[in-house]
């Protein structure tokens, strides 16, 4: 699934989860509390004085003893402190701050200019480092092959698809590119289209649009679900379904998505009683070639972001998904 990346604070929202390195090497951090952070929070004052860390792994660093006042042990992250206070703290790379680091991988690139790229992201590859994925991501990616993607923020990534699906990604090489891309997406100016093969035969129109608001499921913390918002979190989601074949056993769907919600496609493909070939947290069991979610981003479309040219790109199925579809006798026809 695509889902909007926003605005250009921190650089993923799960940016400092991470612990601090315990081995790693650290430098030493010695501030004063000025007159106007007097009476501050001891966390509101540190993000003030240590301005390149977010107060969320400052108040890590609290909590692992990394910071002294006055000589002593920090106390906690509400204490008020008083101007001429005496700060020390031990900087402490983040997991993060060591994963986000140039990576001579291979990139599929479909599409260059000296404002943006377009690559087809294979299936398997992390879009950004995150626990468990601290390199090998499409963001290392990114910056071993440009130098300049290091002068833009999240290296110009500006929506992100699953591990696991495959296809188009559109990447700007500049902040003036990257702007006017996350603005775009979020007023619906990229139109962006995937193939699905799931299971069960398609019965009904040929077209249906689902519009169904997601939130996390409340019975499993790990899956998105169609959620009542009266009683759930969520927000509204729309996807529009579009049977290209179908067997007794499975269809091949082409879905359009307008809105960009965690898992969305998957979500309402399930919610219609046709989860995704391979994808197994929504209930669709492997099979043959298929041993990851049948889903691919393969068209790709929106105005050029700084020269205004209509662009329009296609990715052809991969190799596993054309296998897939050959068990059933099924033929994609290009559309």
């Amino acid at each position: 699934m695509s889902e909007p990346v926003s605005g250009a604070g921190p650089l993923w929202p799960d940016e400092d989860a991470a612990q601090p390195a315990e081995e790693a090497e650290f430098e030493l951090r010695d501030v004063l509390v000025s007159a106007a952070q007097h009476n501050a929070r001891l966390d509101k004052a540190l993000a003030e004085l240590v301005p390149e860390f977010s107060r969320s792994y400052l108040q890590q660093l609290l909590a692992h003893g990394s910071v002294r006042l006055n000589g002593q042990p920090a106390p906690k992250p509400a204490h008020k402190v008083r101007a001429g206070d005496r700060v020390v703290v031990e900087m402490r790379p983040t997991q993060q701050s060591q994963a986000f680091k140039p990576e001579f991988l291979p990139l599929d690139v479909v599409y260059e200019d000296e404002h943006l790229l377009v690559v087809n992201k294979p299936a398997g590859l992390v879009v950004h480092p995150a626990p468990g994925n601290w390199s090998g991501t499409l963001l290392n990616a990114l910056l071993g092959r440009d130098a300049q993607a290091l002068q833009v923020p999240r290296a110009g990534i500006v929506h992100r698809l699953d591990k696991d699906t495959s296809g188009l990604m559109v990447v700007a090489r500049n902040r003036a590119a990257m702007d006017a891309l996350v603005r775009m997406i979020a007023a619906r100016e990229v139109s962006r289209q995937y193939l699905a093969l799931a299971w069960g035969g398609w019965h009904g129109p040929p077209a249906r649009s689902v519009q169904a608001p997601i939130g996390r499921d409340p019975r499993n913390r790990l899956r998105m679900a169609v959620v009542d918002l009266e009683q759930h979190a969520g927000k509204p989601a729309r996807t529009d379904f579009e049977l290209l074949a179908s067997s007794d056993e499975v269809c091949l769907v082409r879905c359009t998505l307008h809105t960009g919600r965690t898992h969305q496609i998957r979500v309402h493909m399930a919610s219609l009683r046709h989860p995704l070939v391979a994808d197994a947290l929504y209930g669709g069991e492997q099979v043959g070639p298929m041993q990851r979610q049948a889903l691919h981003a393969f068209r790709l479309a929106f105005s050029h972001p700084v020269t205004g040219e209509t662009m329009e790109f296609r990715a052809p199925l991969p190799p596993d998904m054309l296998q897939a579809l050959d068990l059933w006798g099924l033929r994609y026809n290009g559309r």
